[in-house]
């Protein structure tokens, strides 16, 4: 049987994609409040956890399940394009999960659980018979939760050995999943043609580019305003006025965006997104900051 290349095996797991739940996780640890003391170690292996292993697992799973999408969308992929024979992208996700469940008990029930959720998620995302992916409200919100809710509310459960995290914590990392709704739709763009034809029927399939776009900056930009409502209501002003700050950068750049959506989404990507991101250590610096004072 002929095996794939590490080169292919590193593209499969597209370590550009975990960020996102790596930083989540960070925020997590950042918004628990607690000094890090003795758990260095726990928090190296969670971030871990979130990106090299049960990110890069649902990379494999996607990929996998989605072989003949892309090989209209992206034939250049390591399973369209060969660079990834037989049935090894399958072998990969599989061995992948059980790593991750293994790395994910030595951060306790709570990080075990999370790990399980997150990784059914992942499945569930891409594979038969959920395939949540096929719709795109269900998908964007599946990754939504996996990517940053769970993420962030893990670091923070496991900063504090276990225990539930400050309720503030929750309404952020659910905020913050809800604007990664619509970060989730950007990545749709590209692919309309091979979704039309393949019956995955993303937000730009179902509502059309223009609209789904308008939907995506909706979903982003309301959530940041909670996030801000909240940080004014828990006597964070300079802290809410920071995310205003990055918000209103981020609407320039989404009227911009708008324009000419399809040939845009990439760059708003890699351009907007990153101020939502930095709004996320913001406030989970000011929740350090209430829960250290002890408010």
């Amino acid at each position: 049987m002929a095996l794939p290349q590490l080169s292919a095996v590193t593209e499969l797991f597209k370590p550009i994609t975990w960020f996102p739940p790596m930083w989540a996780f960070a925020c997590g640890i950042v918004a628990s409040g607690l000094p890090m003391e003795n758990r260095w170690l726990l928090a190296v292996v969670g971030i871990a956890l979130a990106g090299p292993f049960v990110c890069a697992t649902s990379q494999a799973v996607n990929d996998w399940f989605d072989r003949h999408v892309d090989a209209i969308n992206e034939p250049q992929r390591p399973i369209p394009s060969g660079r990834m024979p037989g049935r090894w992208g399958l072998y990969i996700a599989v061995l992948w999960t059980v790593v991750s469940l293994g790395v994910a008990s030595f951060l306790g029930a709570w990080g075990f659980a999370a790990c399980v959720v997150g990784l059914l998620l992942a499945w569930a995302y891409s594979a038969p018979p959920l395939r949540l992916k096929q719709n795109g409200w269900w998908g964007n919100a599946a990754c939504g939760i996996s990517y940053e809710g769970i993420a962030w509310t893990t670091g923070a459960a496991v900063m504090a050995g276990g225990q539930m995290p400050d309720p503030r914590s929750l309404w952020l990392a659910l905020l913050y999943s809800v604007g990664t709704h619509g970060i989730m739709t950007l990545n749709d763009f590209k692919a309309v043609q091979g979704d039309r034809e393949m019956g995955v029927r993303s937000l730009p399939v179902q509502l059309g580019v223009q609209s789904a776009a308008g939907v995506a900056c909706w979903f982003m930009g309301l959530s940041q305003v909670g996030v801000i409502v909240l940080l004014f209501a828990w006597g964070q002003p300079g802290h809410a006025l920071a995310i205003a700050l990055l918000l209103g950068l981020q609407l320039l750049m989404m009227d911009f965006f708008l324009t000419r959506v399809t040939q845009r989404a990439l760059w708003y990507s890699g351009f907007g997104v990153p101020f939502f991101v930095a709004g996320m250590m913001v406030s989970a610096f000011a929740l350090r900051g209430l829960i250290v004072a002890g408010q």
